[in-house]
């Protein structure tokens, strides 16, 4: 594929082998403006950047070489991993988010990213379920790419994971209770992180968000309903 190049100066010096990227991590710039997420991107003082940007008429920006370890992780975590930047894409989309007045993704945008992630996936031999959303791996801090992101439609082009609302619906019914433990169970058998299962906490609600915002976009409410806990059943057994 070919892109735009703008570099960025904010990436560690060290040059990661191919097996060692093994996730996409997608996010929104959060920002007033393409112009400003490039500023914001490419300015040393800020310490943070992208592989890739794309911005809402579907051009696509290179930022930081795939080998390189870009600042757009955080502080994260994945199964069994700590802090994604080492092995991860990141892929910003140009979107004023959830402070700013948060916008609908383009057409066009959509489909750059999906070229973007096909060509990605296919170069790096990453696994569909390791192509996630920032709020997936830092839920506590995080909401991008938010509800409005088009995970169901992505996943059929093999991007991302996605739940069949045909077979979740065949689950036994099950007490509140065992509900809401064997949800937890299932979020970490997904590869959802910073929560105890055997002991409740007050960030626990962010968690729930979290992943009702990537599975359950229109009904972000914090709560483990019957569909919220169906949905992490099937994603778990998968």
């Amino acid at each position: 594929m070919n892109f735009k190049n703008i570099n960025s100066p904010n990436f560690s010096k060290e040059t990661r082998k191919s097996g060692d990227i093994k996730f996409l991590i997608i996010h929104y710039t959060g920002m007033q403006s393409k112009i400003e997420s490039i500023k914001r991107l490419t300015c040393l003082k800020h310490k943070v950047s992208c592989h890739y940007l794309i911005d809402r008429n579907g051009k696509t920006i290179r930022l930081v070489d795939d080998h390189k370890v870009a600042w757009h992780a955080g502080k994260s975590k994945w199964k069994n991993l700590v802090n994604l930047n080492f092995n991860s894409i990141g892929i910003e989309l140009v979107n004023k988010g959830h402070q700013h007045g948060y916008q609908k993704y383009t057409g066009v945008q959509i489909n750059s990213l999906i070229r973007l992630c096909i060509f990605l996936k296919k170069k790096f031999r990453i696994n569909s379920s390791n192509i996630l959303g920032h709020s997936d791996i830092s839920p506590l801090r995080k909401q991008d790419p938010g509800e409005k992101f088009p995970w169901k439609r992505l996943s059929k082009k093999r991007i991302g994971i996605w739940h069949n609302s045909s077979k979740i619906l065949k689950f036994k019914k099950l007490e509140i209770k065992s509900m809401k433990k064997l949800f937890f169970k299932n979020l970490f058998k997904i590869g959802y992180r910073y929560f105890n299962q055997k002991k409740k906490s007050k960030t626990d609600v962010l968690l729930i968000k979290a992943f009702q915002r990537h599975f359950l976009e229109g009904k972000i409410t914090g709560k483990i309903d019957k569909k919220t806990y169906k949905i992490s059943h099937f994603l778990a057994n998968r």
